[in-house]
């Protein structure tokens, strides 16, 4: 089963910066996207940023222009640098995963989505 491991959250005060990592292992087949969601108290959880395959990216509006989100070259492993961090942004940070995988000799596929732990961002003075 893919596993995704997550890094980088912690406390800041308004304005500041933070980056978080997710990096994938065990992964079967490739992976079509990665994204981060978050879940705020009280609240549902919400996407933030999501990276295709293809480098294709989206932004929650709240963050576009103050995040961006990136992948490494192999693609197993996804940033969120987050400018300008709002005491709005606290939350808890899930990094998701979706792919295919080949499962027999006559190349039917399985489609597979998995979560990290999540990691927690605090911003507050």
């Amino acid at each position: 089963q893919v596993q995704l491991v997550e890094s980088g959250g912690g406390l800041v005060q308004p304005g500041g910066f933070l980056r978080l990592s997710c990096a994938a292992s065990e992964i079967k087949g490739s992976i079509n996207a990665m994204g981060w969601y978050r879940q705020a108290p009280g609240k549902q959880r919400e996407v933030v940023a999501v990276i295709t395959d293809g480098d294709t990216t989206t932004y929650a509006d709240s963050v576009r222009g103050r995040f961006t989100i990136s992948r490494d070259n192999a693609g197993n492993t996804v940033l969120l640098q987050m400018t300008s961090l709002k005491s709005e942004d606290t939350g808890v940070y899930y990094c998701h995963a979706e792919g295919r995988t080949v499962v027999n000799v006559d190349g039917d596929v399985a489609d597979w989505s998995t979560w990290g732990q999540g990691t927690q961002v605090v911003v507050s003075s």
